[in-house]
C-alpha cells in the first residue's frame, strides 16, 4: 500500500501536482497513522513521524510524488451567537476553560455538537443554532507545525 510520508501546507500546494483528495471531518484531520481511503478510491496509509493537524486546503505527498488535497467534511456543529461582542468574549472564555474545539468567527463560535454545552451557552444568554459545515477550530498556542519551514518547500 502506498504511503502518504509529509505534509504539504495549503501555501505551497501547487495544483498541478493534486491526484486526487481525502474528505475528513476534525477528528480524522489530526493523525500520526492510519489507513485512509480518497475520494477517488485509492486506498493509502497516512504514516507521519508524529500526529499533526490538516487543514483544508493541505495535502498529503505521497511517496511517488502526487498530492492528496485534504478537504474538512462538514460536520453537525453548533453556531453559538450573541447580541454583543462582550457577552460572545464571555463564552469564548467558558469553553475554553472547558479545553474545547471552538471555531472563533467575528460574530460566531461554532463547537462539535454537545447538550451539556449547548445548555451552558444557553444559561450565559447566548443563542445555539444546530448547522452542518466544515469544522476549523483554532490550534492551540504551541502548536507551530503550520509555521515550521520544513513544510513549505515540499510542495515543489
Amino acid at each position: 500500500m502506498i504511503r502518504a510520508t509529509s505534509i504539504v501546507r495549503k501555501l505551497a500546494v501547487k495544483p498541478e501536482r493534486v491526484a486526487d483528495s481525502v474528505t475528513l471531518d476534525h477528528e480524522h484531520r489530526h493523525r500520526r497513522r492510519i489507513k485512509l481511503t480518497s475520494d477517488g478510491d485509492l486506498e493509502f496509509l497516512l504514516d507521519l513521524d508524529k500526529a499533526s493537524g490538516l487543514d483544508d486546503g493541505d495535502a498529503l505527498k505521497l511517496e511517488d510524488g502526487r498530492l492528496i488535497l485534504v478537504k474538512a467534511a462538514p460536520q453537525q456543529l453548533l453556531e453559538i451567537k450573541a447580541e454583543n461582542p462582550l457577552r460572545l468574549l464571555r463564552i469564548v472564555w467558558h469553553i475554553g476553560n472547558r479545553h474545547t474545539p471552538a471555531e472563533i468567527t467575528t460574530d460566531a463560535i461554532y463547537i462539535e455538537a454537545d447538550h451539556v454545552l449547548a445548555e451552558m451557552v444557553r444559561g450565559q444568554g447566548c443563542s445555539i443554532t444546530p448547522v452542518e459545515r466544515p469544522f476549523r477550530p483554532e490550534r492551540g498556542a504551541y502548536d507551530h507545525d503550520h509555521d515550521h519551514a520544513r513544510f513549505l518547500g515540499e510542495g515543489e
